[in-house]
């Protein structure tokens, strides 16, 4: 039997979101768009009042191996360690990855704290022969800016 519409709960309609936009492993993301959704519709279940940094952990030819949340924090932030994420990108014999988190505010414009992370990042990754492809900010409704496509990686 169908569901209405108004039967149906938000938890319900976040969890079949999630399932039908996040990718599988062994997709490839080929476009900050894409990625911003894939992101996107990896944290619809998680709550929107927090900040959360994700990474899409990749494999040589660009497939994804894992999405995961690497830390959540407050309403402003979450704190970040470079070396975490190498150590889980040499667990997983990952090559590349791409890297994002929201912004609860609802604005994409990065902080300093987000510049100087992704310079962080992107020298530890280089120094092991792994890439940042790309830093996700997303915003309220579909707008995010990706660091790539702004030059700003």
């Amino acid at each position: 039997m169908y569901k209405t519409l108004e039967s149906i709960s938000d938890s319900e309609l976040r969890e079949e979101y999630s399932n039908r936009f996040t990718r599988q492993p062994g997709s490839q993301l080929k476009s900050a768009r894409e990625s911003a959704e894939h992101l996107r519709a990896f944290l619809s279940n998680h709550p929107k009042d927090q900040e959360h940094f994700v990474v899409v952990f990749l494999d040589s030819q660009n497939q994804i191996i894992e999405t995961e949340v690497i830390s959540s924090g407050s309403l402003a932030t979450a704190a970040v360690f470079p070396r975490e994420i190498v150590k889980r990108l040499l667990a997983l014999e990952s090559g590349a990855i791409i890297a994002g988190h929201n912004h609860p505010s609802g604005e994409t414009s990065p902080s300093s704290s987000d510049r100087a992370l992704t310079k962080k990042l992107n020298t530890a990754l280089s120094s092991i022969d792994a890439q940042l492809l790309d830093h996700l900010i997303l915003g309220s409704g579909e707008n995010y800016l990706s660091f790539s496509d702004q030059g700003l990686l």
